[in-house]
């Protein structure tokens, strides 16, 4: 066989058996290189051998640790979290006694006056609410029995009669503004500062 008819075989042979190269093709159909992806395998390592005392003295250890900060929780969950707002200044309480008032003593007689005084507005507030209370009533009364009267003439009209007038009372305001509109602007998100105190036992 001459080397002519061996030029097609040689052509299609694939280069994959040479030792150092994988997966490289020299076809003339038409010819072109093709490389496999890059694999970069290792060899795994080999685990260390640790001494079971070691292990079990780290674990000990992480156990020490979470029990401690479960104990430290347990004391902290019974104390209520401060206020800010309702913590009275260290000045203030340091000035005490300087705006502290001296007030005169109030005599017996004032103070018998005050408490009929107290006992006669208690009186007053009360009546006033016990008419108040039975002019609602009488409307009320007065209401349901005009309701009564218009279902007995026409049913039609009773329903009429019980739905809501919703313009009733319209009410629309429109003031003075302090910049005029701007037309098409977007308004930004904004930013803030988080002031929240963090807490012992908080992340």
């Amino acid at each position: 066989m001459s080397v002519l008819n061996l030029l097609p075989a040689l052509s299609r042979l694939s280069v994959r058996t040479i030792p150092g190269i994988r997966n490289i093709s020299a076809c003339t159909d038409p010819l072109y290189f093709r490389v496999s992806s890059v694999l970069l395998g290792e060899p795994l390592k080999k685990k260390k051998k640790l001494d079971p005392a070691i292990i079990r003295a780290r674990e000990e250890r992480r156990r020490r640790k979470l029990e401690k900060q479960i104990r430290r929780l347990q004391k902290l969950s019974k104390q209520l979290k401060s206020i800010s707002e309702l913590e009275v200044p260290s000045k203030l309480i340091e000035e005490r006694e300087q705006r502290l008032r001296k007030l005169p003593p109030i005599s017996e007689e004032e103070m018998e006056s005050r408490i009929l005084l107290k006992k006669d507005w208690n009186r007053y507030k009360s009546q006033q609410h016990l008419v108040n209370i039975q002019a609602i009533d009488s409307i009320f009364y007065s209401q349901q029995k005009a309701l009564d009267e218009l279902r007995a003439e026409s049913e039609d009209l009773y329903q009429e009669a019980i739905q809501l007038d919703l313009g009733l009372l319209p009410y629309t305001a429109k003031g003075p503004l302090k910049t005029p509109p701007i037309e098409n602007y977007n308004s930004p998100d904004g930013e803030y500062t988080n002031t929240t105190r963090k807490f012992d036992g908080e992340e």
